[in-house]
């Protein structure tokens, strides 16, 4: 009988454990699946100027869901401080982002550190605009 009281403690550890675990992974796949769709709008999202997508410019330094807060932050920068562009290119990503299922509140940033270069963009980017 004594290896019962002691069994029955270390299986309810153990389902707590798994529970907890359980939980864990499905958070973290739902900040997966928040961040993913993110990033595919991004990619619907360019500049009027340049026809490669805000993503794959590297204008998009940051995207962090925080499930708790339901709260999908992102900061970004544009090719140059002063682009004419900067509000529309701006609501579209806003547009884009609010639109994301999960989150509630967007918190977006433009910032413009680091500076951004042309070595930021991906290698399709690069190739599209003959940089390769």
């Amino acid at each position: 009988m004594e290896n019962n009281d002691i069994s029955e403690p270390v299986e309810s550890a153990k389902q707590e454990e798994g529970t907890a675990i359980s939980k864990i992974e499905k958070e973290n796949e739902e900040e997966l699946r928040v961040v993913n769709r993110a990033i595919e709008l991004l990619r619907t999202v360019y500049d009027p100027e340049i026809p490669v997508n805000v993503y794959d410019l590297g204008l998009i330094y940051k995207i962090d869901y925080e499930l708790p807060e339901k709260t999908l932050h992102v900061d970004m920068t544009l090719t140059a401080p002063g682009c004419p562009a900067a509000d529309f290119i701006m609501e579209d990503v806003r547009q884009k982002l609010v639109s994301v299922e999960g989150p509630e509140k967007v918190d977006l940033r433009l910032v413009f550190e680091p500076v951004w270069t042309q070595d930021m963009m991906s290698e399709e980017a690069k190739l599209e605009l003959g940089f390769l």
